[in-house]
């Protein structure tokens, strides 16, 4: 390739690749110096093109969902403020449709540099010359939308509920709720904070910022790509959704103003990393059901093999516990129910204690929250995992289906 465009987007592709820029570029030029075979094969696989940018209107289903997984996130809730009206909350859907469709193509929200000098930036510009890195922005719609404030509880989805009180919860409000959500999604940490950022900035007389994480890692894995890791060291994401039968059977929505979209649950979870580290390996891969390194079942089998949750070892156990995270959680001990995960690691530093203040940022769709419920009360009162993690925050939105050109999301709440 020897035409600019290509020149640039070579060197894009470069620098999105984990491990440092100077093996992507090595690897990817065919050299190899310096590196055994199966490290060039990891270098391979470990590129990302950050010019690389997906589409937001008119699609069968709302970004950031289906959307293979991106390295980063960020997650915030908004609390629409006192006096909001109707035509405000729907000046803000439409204000913020307009803006992420023109984050999501790699350009700003407004103009960086004024006209005139006395005057404020549209953009703060830290994303100016960056690529959309695959961005998304999804939006959700809290319960808080549908109360008496806005006229819109005759559009209320018909599932959507703030969550009961679920076992070994220990939510904090600082990290709890909210009427709007925002789940932004990049292949570099800098293209999202400037979505998110920004989004937050123009509408700040209307919603004001309720909670927020910071995640990392993609710790669930989308379909094509490999099982990353959570902070545990565990693969995270091997028998998650990866169809579109599955996501049609169990994600999207099918009737109603909702048809299309989705109902998201998130929960920030914390991690007792120094408790963890202490534990035995083997003790680890008994609360997990899986081996550490490969991630397969402890019934036998490679990573992607099906779980026998009846085998049993010389002891005459069974060789995966029937209080393990896997079996707890399989569809197969569930009534056939499947969510769809899109997990990030995140860390918050060091807490009052001298510790590790981190976890898992848990963020799932179906089209019935109480699917997740299901799963949730049963791993709340038995997981063997439940020692080391404390659900600390929790929310539950619905998400509006992708608008189409020329309109806006949840556009259909004010028909």
């Amino acid at each position: 390739m020897t035409d600019g465009h290509s020149d640039v987007s070579r060197r894009r592709l470069f620098q999105g690749a984990a491990g440092g820029v100077a093996v992507g570029a090595i690897a990817a030029g065919g050299a190899a110096w310096g590196l055994w075979p199966e490290q060039a094969a990891a270098a391979d696989r470990d590129q990302i093109d950050l010019t690389n940018a997906h589409p937001f209107y008119d699609e069968a289903h709302p970004a950031g969902i289906a959307t293979p997984p991106q390295r980063y996130a960020i997650y915030m809730t908004f609390d629409l403020v006192d006096g909001t009206l109707a035509t405000d909350l729907q000046t803000l859907l439409a204000r913020w449709t307009a803006a992420i469709a023109q984050l999501m193509r790699g350009r700003p929200v407004g103009q960086v540099q004024p006209t005139r000098i006395d005057a404020v930036g549209g953009d703060s510009g830290e994303a100016t010359g960056l690529d959309p890195a695959s961005l998304s922005v999804t939006v959700g719609l809290g319960p808080g939308v549908f109360d008496k404030r806005f006229g819109l509880a005759d559009k209320k989805p018909a599932l959507l509920a703030d969550l009961p009180a679920l076992p070994s919860d220990r939510l904090t409000k600082a990290t709890t709720g909210g009427d709007l959500s925002l789940q932004v999604c990049s292949d570099d940490p800098q293209v999202a904070y400037h979505a998110v950022r920004n989004l937050a900035r123009m509408v700040r007389d209307t919603a004001q910022t309720r909670w927020a994480v910071l995640g990392f890692g993609r710790a669930s894995a989308g379909q094509g790509q490999e099982t990353p890791r959570n902070l545990f060291g565990f693969k995270d994401g091997t028998r998650n959704i990866r169809t579109t039968a599955d996501l049609d059977r169990h994600v999207w929505v099918k009737d109603g103003w909702l048809a299309g979209g989705t109902y998201q649950v998130v929960r920030k979870v914390q991690m007792n990393l120094e408790i963890w580290d202490a534990d035995m390996v083997s003790d680890q891969e008994t609360i997990f059901g899986r081996t550490k390194l490969e991630g397969g079942p402890l019934s036998g089998g490679g990573e992607m093999a099906t779980p026998d949750f009846t085998a049993k070892g010389k002891d005459g156990k069974t060789k995966i516990s029937l209080r393990s995270h896997i079996a707890l959680a399989a569809h197969e001990n569930n009534n056939g129910i499947k969510i769809l995960r899109r997990n990030y690691n995140y860390t918050d530093g060091i807490n009052q204690f001298g510790q590790l203040d981190a976890g898992l940022l848990v963020l799932t769709y179906q089209n019935d929250p109480a699917s997740f419920i299901a799963l949730q009360t049963k791993l709340g009162a038995s997981d063997l995992l439940n020692e080391y993690i404390q659900h600390i925050g929790s929310g539950v939105f619905a998400v509006p289906p992708a608008p189409r050109t020329g309109h806006y999301i949840g556009e259909q709440l004010f028909a």
